[in-house]
């Protein structure tokens, strides 16, 4: 954990703008405010790139957007308001060549919006957490520089729920993948189960057995398998496909 500050102090010296990967979906989980505090202090700008927009609606990102600013909503996956991003970057910069950090929690996207950004897959990708292993520095066209980090994770970070939900732990890895799935069912009010065709219970943890039961993820006997039915339902949480 004190390499990952170390790196991170580091990236906030070598900046002239920062910029925060949140996750759309999850704003106040995965904004990081030590992290932004750090960011102030050196009097630095900070940008915030709110990923993963294409999964909210349109009226929950205009509340967001009059809380933080600046900030854009993009959609690395879809290639949506990179034009906007790199735009809002040389507005603070006022057109010079600038470099920009990126952090943020690890799978909000940080590597798909470089990659975005400078038009190459140069940053490692994918939807198990802490793909980003060190700095790297990134040209994103002729005027930005771009460094990617690690994930940040704040001090003392063992909530497993809030993990899982943010994207930064394997659902693998977890000791109580269901009470994490059934998070996800209560605040996706209906779309999980609707998503695997399955029925809605009398109350979560009967909709949890009938998205089992559709996944055919039963042991021996018949028995439903609630840990590879959890398991299943937070990768797909993760991966962004409940939209």
């Amino acid at each position: 954990m004190a390499n990952f500050w170390q790196i991170v102090n580091k990236i906030i010296t070598e900046s002239d703008i920062v910029v925060e990967v949140i996750d759309a979906r999850m704003i106040d989980e995965t904004r990081n405010i030590e992290l932004e505090n750090k960011i102030n202090s050196a009097d630095k700008k900070i940008l915030y790139a709110i990923n993963k927009c294409d999964l909210v609606d349109k009226e929950y990102l205009e509340n967001i957007k009059k809380k933080l600013k600046p900030s854009v909503f993009v959609s690395a996956k879809k290639f949506y308001g990179i034009t906007m991003l790199r735009e809002k970057i040389m507005e603070l910069s006022k057109g010079k060549e600038c470099i920009v950090g990126i952090v943020g929690y690890p799978n909000t996207g940080k590597s798909s919006l470089i990659n975005s950004l400078s038009g190459r897959s140069k940053a490692p990708t994918g939807h198990e957490a802490g793909k980003t292993k060190g700095m790297q520095h990134i040209k994103a066209g002729n005027k930005i520089m771009l460094i990617d980090t690690p994930g940040v994770l704040p001090y003392k970070e063992n909530d497993e729920m809030q993990l899982a939900l943010i994207g930064s732990k394997n659902p693998q890895q977890m000791e109580y993948p269901d009470l994490v799935a059934l998070k996800i069912i209560e605040i996706l009010k209906g779309k999980c189960e609707a998503f695997y065709g399955a029925q809605s219970g009398k109350d979560n943890e009967e909709t949890l057995e009938n998205v089992g039961k559709k996944l055919n993820k039963l042991r021996k006997g018949g028995e439903i398998d609630i840990r590879n039915t959890s398991v299943k339902i937070i990768q797909d949480w993760q991966r962004g496909k409940f939209n």
